[in-house]
């Protein structure tokens, strides 16, 4: 399997199984594909930069990306930031003590 094959399933699995990604106003980017050890490296970024519930998603991205493309052993998610990005609290902790939000899976 090339990296660049690796590189291309592992987008058309974000693009399909992560549209709020997009649909939210933020955007991934490989940044990194070890063909050989199976680690691939995500920036999230736009909308996501400032997103107090990015780290939910990212954890997601990172437990389920292997197990949906077979050579992925090991998924780094980062976010992006720019010039203007504001960056929200992270609400992670704080969300996973609020009842409502004790089932919460990313719908992914």
């Amino acid at each position: 399997m090339s990296a660049e094959s690796l590189e291309r399933r592992t987008r058309n699995y974000l693009s399909s199984s992560v549209p709020q990604i997009q649909d939210h106003g933020g955007n991934f980017q490989i940044e990194d594909v070890d063909e050989e050890s199976g680690e691939i490296t995500v920036a999230i970024g736009g909308a996501c930069s400032g997103c107090g519930i990015a780290p939910m998603t990212m954890r997601a991205i990172e437990r389920r990306l292997p197990e949906e493309v077979d050579e992925v052993t090991r998924v780094t998610v980062r976010r992006t930031s720019g010039p203007r990005a504001a960056v929200m609290p992270d609400k992670t902790e704080e969300m996973e003590t609020m009842e409502e939000y004790q089932d919460y899976e990313p719908p992914f």
